[in-house]
């Protein structure tokens, strides 16, 4: 394969790669090139994509965060705790999930950076309390409206109309075209984390840790407060998620949130292979959930077995990987040559 070529299939092979998925699935799955199946893949890789982004911060200061699907977990658990059982507001149920992510976030950064745990073992630590922490209120019972209480009484707390608004109004947009809330959500907080990552100081010292920490210290960067700050922003987004997820189904269903690590996982690495980054960024987390939206749609709508599709879902991740790095790595020898 010569240079052009080379370059032109790293940069450019994902983006056709996902064309052509789409363009498969529109031949092949009736109803799949619909406008209201368009719309449907774009709600459900909102929560994920947002999920993602918080993934794609920690990967840049050359973490990692396997907590997220526990946080956003323990956020749709507590926003209904908050409401149901405490009989609060919308607003104050949403400032307990922010406060409670961001606290998660804290705390992972900090047995990260001061108590020198490395990054996988504390977040999977901090995943496994979280799983355990969000069940013992209900005895690992759902949360709703009218729930029987320990002391045989029913929860008489709602979920206000404001706090079922986030997950699902939909807005006018184009076209006659509803878009739901989460989308908007994704789409704004992709653009802020694109805008902060690629275009501030503080994104870019951030990369600079991630590629040299000690180099990036030896500058005078506060590596430590950088990277704390990198699991705060995760611990958050993955609250946003939950929350959005929470208004979404007007319930506190401890089971719903069980594949959202793997997925947002998988949208942050499949980001390394868009436009031949080979490095975690906010466009390719935003590409990559799109990428594992389409692939699931058009499989359930192909009437693909469902334990087929994390298999399915795996192997384009590896792919995607390996092309990408492998790619990569032939054309920085070439130039070495």
């Amino acid at each position: 394969m010569n240079k052009n070529a080379l370059d032109f299939a790293i940069k450019y092979g994902f983006l056709i790669l996902l064309g052509g998925l789409a363009l498969f699935f529109s031949l092949y799955a009736s109803g799949f090139a619909s406008p209201r199946s368009a719309v449907f893949i774009l709600q459900s890789v909102a929560i994920t994509g947002i999920l993602a982004l918080g993934v794609t911060c920690t990967l840049v200061v050359g973490g990692f965060d396997l907590s997220i699907g526990s946080v956003a977990t323990s956020a749709l658990m507590l926003s209904a705790y908050t409401m149901v059982i405490l009989e609060q507001s919308a607003f104050v149920a949403v400032a307990v999930c922010l406060l409670m992510g961001a606290l998660v976030g804290l705390v992972n950064g900090l047995l990260i950076v001061k108590m020198r745990v490395p990054d996988l073992l504390a977040t999977l630590g901090m995943m496994f309390l979280l799983i355990g922490l969000q069940r013992i209120p209900t005895q690992g019972n759902s949360i709703a409206t009218g729930m029987s209480l320990e002391d045989g009484s029913v929860a008489e707390g709602t979920f206000s109309a404001a706090f079922l608004w986030l997950g699902r109004h939909r807005f006018d947009l184009f076209l006659d075209r509803l878009v739901p809330v989460p989308v908007v959500v994704f789409l704004l907080i992709a653009l802020l984390i694109w805008l902060f990552l690629g275009y501030t100081r503080h994104g870019r010292l951030m990369y600079a840790i991630g590629s040299n920490e000690r180099a990036a210290g030896l500058v005078g960067t506060n590596v430590h407060r950088y990277k704390i700050v990198a699991y705060m922003i995760s611990g958050m987004l993955a609250s946003v998620g939950g929350i959005l997820l929470a208004a979404r189904l007007g319930r506190g269903d401890i089971a719903s949130g069980n594949n959202l690590l793997l997925d947002s996982v998988a949208a942050a690495l499949i980001g390394f292979a868009v436009l031949g980054a080979a490095r975690p960024n906010a466009f390719g987390t935003a590409a990559g959930a799109l990428f594992v939206g389409i692939l699931l749609q058009g499989l359930t709508m192909m009437n693909a077995p469902y334990y087929m599709q994390d298999f399915v879902k795996g192997a384009v991740l590896v792919a995607a990987l390996v092309f990408t790095f492998y790619l990569s790595s032939r054309r920085g020898g070439r130039r070495t040559a």
